[in-house]
């Protein structure tokens, strides 16, 4: 008993003391990009404008295809300060106002604004409205000015507008009234007040407006018929003629307008180039005096001499790309000519009126991977010796951006990332080098060494080298940059296909491209002017026998949008990112169906439909076509037409009986159809379970050791439908007018197992499918408020088993065979909740076996993403728990879903664009890999549960092993002073 006594408190306090030591499950400052990385980007660049004064920074101002305006560095390419606009704010045109303005053109034309040039911030914005829809010409003269303000002008919505550089007012405006007018250009001669409108009215119509730039009055107003008709596309050769081509692509047409009067000049292609090969049309380009045009072989640049007379200066096979124009001294002006030849390409920077004189001519060797150039922009500066350098932006295939100055890249950026359109992870090679024993020896020195340099950080003994020392050994000791599997199954390759058709391979530690791969089925050729990527599916996943074999990834590849355009599958090795093997279809393909079978070496079977309702099994091995027909009746798929409001159910009939078809071809046979009116409902989402989800238990123990059974099936199909009204902009109906309907069907069968109607409320709906429940997201008209709404659904065909013990002991009947075909008895529980934010994504976390907590991640119109515990969308929420829902854990009913700052799985970053959110389960069960991308990336381990398996990595073993030496120590005293009271008290 005095042992007891004397050493309780001592126990008691140890134990208090180092548990208040531990670190706690948050992120601190010095821990941000330790398990997360956040990469920017802007997206394929359509028009840049340089700015480099001589006091600032040298920058450039970009506008993308991603609806970004950006300021980059002209140094080192990072951004200073970039803008998203919206998807419906398209940009039409950007320039440089008064030096230190950016203005921008937007909306077809609708919007215009001016942004500070050093911050990127709005000086403005003006709206242009006007009397029809027509293209936008967006003209910043330098010398226009209108009592003291500075002019834009531009052309929208069928009016020409001046706008004030300075306040954005409105000074003048000038309707063009012609329906059938469409506007090619606007020009400002230099030193000129005359504005000059120039295109095509109808199909073979020319007209010419001038105007006068101080008040907009019409000056003259002519019009000339080409019989013929034109193509709709003109080349600026001087600020009164243009060129354009009649409608056979076979006639260059120079058409002046000087002192306001219209001539033509015909010249056939043919009496220029002996074969012409084809149609031509029209390279887009504003060079003085010089335009080209592009045959099927050959690009040809063509100088208009005196009276419309037109001379061929150069005719080449390559692949050629014109800059723009940049005035570089007192009437002259250069333009840059890339020209692609192999693995290099050549560049040329030539003066306009001077063909054969190069101010700079360079080879650069250029990555084959990046594809052709398809745009160039170039820049001077004036060098030492007061000569004229040139730096060149060049934007290449796969949507990099590059800066090229004496004959080499000075930097380059990877903006095909921001336009990611899927992602699929790949493990990393295992490591299997043997270790040596200098190597364990070296490893346990820096180990002790490292402990006891935390140690003295916890005692604040450390000083600022210590300091210095343990983060870079904690930066050192995570090894998250390795190129090998770790044993907590967090470094990975995620292996990403962009709208370019690059394939790129991303490691999971620190966000760095490992290699990547620009396919060749989505090189732009002569055979596929259109390639299209469409999808990426794992096609061979090695483990247990067939590890020898590196994994490989299925990509899905079309020449144009159509479903019966050729098709392409490329299969890529993702370790080395070396196309395997490609092969061209002579079918189409509308569905692609993984099925959840593999052969010996491990490559995954896929089921591809074609337009004509035939399946094709890949890969065509005889061992895959066995495996397949011994799973022939098991096989069923689904196909939505959302246009028809038709959704259908599919199986496998026979082989094809046409005599071209190989004994890989199916027939297949329509099982049911369900069939939505237009008139009552429009398909908006549709969602399934993930074929990889894993679930740990089909029961769930609920209060008073109840149990129920999840009703889990990969074969359930959630739908939404609105009212037809109600899929349109949200305030364009009422809330009578609109209704939403989810339906949970079997794909198997056609059976509706669920409908549940929300009335008052549309889209847009958002939704995720997980083991036995479906969130989904939609606005509410009659609240004014977006919603959460979950269903879970349960079987109740195994109501026998709610004895928890039974389940212990296994007297159950969950092995027993079920059958789709037989109608399921089920029961569905909901609840909707108000939810504050819109929604762009919702996913949910997947854990290796299922056991941790789920968690729903939120991508939120702000561009970052919630993790939201699942807990708070139980439909078994009620205002008062009872005590055993209590300890069950269900949380009080409220009407609102909590929004907790600290649930921010992006912390204060952004991605901008958020377009998809990827979870991938990692081989520590606490733990969650997040993916989210759009034109930025962000990646982040997540843990539900927190980490209830694992120490975290700067856990003080050093603490720990003291505080132990601590407690012997405080043992073997407390017993020699027991013994020693014990003795005194007998000899008493």
């Amino acid at each position: 008993m005095a042992i007891r006594s004397f050493f309780a408190p001592f126990l008691f306090f140890a134990l208090c003391s180092y548990s208040s030591l531990t670190p706690v499950l948050s992120l601190y400052e010095d821990q941000v990009g330790l398990m997360d990385w956040h990469q920017q980007y802007i997206g394929k660049v359509k028009q840049a404008v340089f700015s480099t004064q001589k006091t600032g920074r040298r920058r450039v101002i970009v506008s993308t295809e991603e609806n970004v305006i950006a300021s980059l560095d002209l140094r080192h390419g990072e951004i200073f300060w970039r803008h998203l606009l919206g998807s419906n704010d398209v940009i039409d045109g950007i320039d440089i106002g008064l030096g230190k303005y950016v203005i921008t053109l937007s909306s077809g034309g609708s919007v215009l604004r001016s942004w500070n040039l050093p911050d990127g911030q709005m000086m403005w914005e003006s709206s242009l409205q006007g009397p029809k829809h027509s293209k936008s010409l967006l003209l910043v003269p330098t010398n226009l000015k209108i009592e003291k303000d500075n002019v834009i002008v531009v052309f929208s919505n069928g009016r020409l507008h001046a706008v004030s550089c300075i306040d954005g007012e409105v000074l003048w405006n000038k309707d063009f009234e012609a329906e059938s007018f469409e506007a090619l250009q606007v020009i400002q001669p230099p030193g000129s007040d005359l504005i000059y409108v120039v295109g095509f009215a109808a199909s073979s119509q020319f007209e010419m407006y001038q105007i006068n730039a101080r008040n907009g009055e019409l000056l003259k107003h002519e019009r000339a018929t080409f019989s013929s008709g034109f193509l709709r596309e003109v080349s600026l050769v001087s600020s009164e003629t243009v060129v354009a081509l009649d409608s056979t692509g076979s006639i260059l047409l120079t058409i002046s307008f000087q002192n306001g009067e219209i001539s033509f000049q015909q010249t056939p292609i043919s009496s220029l180039v002996e074969d012409p090969s084809g149609p031509a049309v029209i390279i887009p380009s504003s060079v003085p005096g010089i335009f080209a045009i592009k045959t099927n072989a050959f690009t040809i640049f063509i100088r208009v001499i005196g009276e419309g007379k037109l001379e061929v200066v150069e005719k080449t096979n390559h692949e050629t790309t014109v800059s723009n124009v940049l005035p570089i001294s007192e009437g002259q002006q250069a333009f840059a000519l890339v020209q692609h030849a192999g693995s290099e390409i050549h560049l040329a920077v030539k003066i306009a009126h001077d063909w054969d004189g190069n101010l700079l001519k360079e080879s650069i060797k250029m990555d084959q991977q990046r594809g052709l150039v398809h745009k160039v922009f170039i820049n001077n500066y004036i060098r030492t010796d007061r000569s004229h350098g040139f730096r060149v932006l060049i934007v290449m295939e796969d949507h990099s951006l590059l800066l090229l100055q004496q004959g080499a890249i000075v930097w380059s950026r990877e903006d095909g990332l921001a336009s990611v359109i899927d992602v699929t992870a790949s493990e990393l090679p295992v490591e299997r080098d043997g270790v040596s024993v200098a190597k364990v020896e070296h490893n346990l020195f820096e180990w002790l060494k490292g402990h006891m340099l935390k140690l003295k950080g916890t005692l604040m003994l450390a000083s600022p080298e210590d300091v210095a020392a343990i983060q870079s050994m904690r930066l050192k000791s995570s090894e998250k940059s390795k190129m090998t599997r770790d044993h907590n199954g967090f470094r990975k390759l995620l292996v990403v296909l962009t709208r370019a058709g690059k394939l790129f391979a991303l490691h999971t530690g620190d966000g760095r491209i490992v290699w990547s791969h620009f396919l060749q089925s989505l090189h732009k050729s002569g055979t596929c002017q259109s390639p299209i990527g469409l999808n990426l599916y794992q096609w061979q996943v090695p483990h247990h026998h067939a590890m020898d074999e590196n994994p490989s990834v299925l990509v899905i590849s079309r020449c144009g949008p159509s479903s019966d355009a050729p098709v392409v599958l490329s299969f890529v090795d993702t370790y080395t990112g070396k196309e395997l093997n490609s092969l061209s279809l002579v079918h189409g393909v509308v569905q692609v169906i993984p099925l959840p079978y593999t052969d010996s070496t491990e490559q995954r079977l896929h089921l591809l439909i074609d337009s004509d309702k035939h399946a094709h099994l890949y890969p065509t091995t005889s061992e895959a076509l066995r495996i397949f027909k011994r799973e022939f009746s098991n096989i069923y798929w689904y196909s939505v037409e959302d246009h028809n409001g038709i959704i259908k159910g599919h199986a496998l009939k026979c082989k094809c009986t046409d005599e071209a078809a190989d004994e890989f071809c199916f027939d297949t046979r329509d099982l049911w159809s369900v069939v939505f009116p237009s008139e009552s409902g429009k398909i908006i989402a549709t969602v399934t379970r993930k074929l990889n989800e894993v679930v740990h238990t089909q029961a769930k123990v609920i209060a008073d050791q109840d149990v129920m059974y999840k009703y889990i099936s990969r074969n359930l199909l959630f739908v939404a439908t609105v009212a037809p009204k109600g899929s349109g902009e949200i305030g364009s109906v009422t809330p009578e007018e609109s209704w939403l309907v989810a339906y949970l069907i079997d794909t198997v069968t056609g059976r509706i197992l669920h409908r549940v109607t929300h009335h008052g409320a549309r889209g847009p709906v958002h939704a995720v499918f997980s083991e036995n429940w479906i969130v989904y997201h939609y606005f509410n008209l009659r609240a004014h408020r977006y919603e959460m709404s979950v269903i879970e659904i349960y079987d109740q065909s195994r109501a026998d088993n709610k004895d928890v013990w039974k389940l212990v002991l296994g007297k159950h009947n969950l092995s027993s065979p079920i059958s789709l075909f037989s109608r399921p008895e089920v029961i569905t529980k909901s609840q909707s909740y108000f939810f504050t934010h819109s929604v762009k994504a919702i996913a949910v976390t997947s854990t290796a076996k299922g056991i941790t907590s789920k968690q729903l991640l939120v991508g939120t119109i702000g561009d970052q993403v919630l993790a939201l515990d699942k807990r708070f969308l139980d439909p078994r929420r009620s205002v008062n728990p009872t005590q055993a829902e209590k300890e069950e854990g269900i949380i009080p009913l409220t009407d609102s879903l909590p929004i907790i700052p600290q649930s921010y799985v992006t912390h204060a970053l952004r991605v901008e664009g958020l377009r998809g959110i990827i979870t991938v389960p990692a081989k520590l069960e606490s733990t969650t890999l997040v993916f989210a991308h759009g034109v930025d990336l962000f990646f982040t381990q997540l843990a539900p549960s927190r980490t209830y398996d694992s120490l975290t990595e700067d856990f003080s073993y050093a603490l720990l092993l003291l505080t132990i030496v601590a407690l012997v120590a405080a043992i073997f005293v407390t017993w020699r002073l027991s013994e020693r009271k014990e003795l005194q008290d007998k000899w008493r």
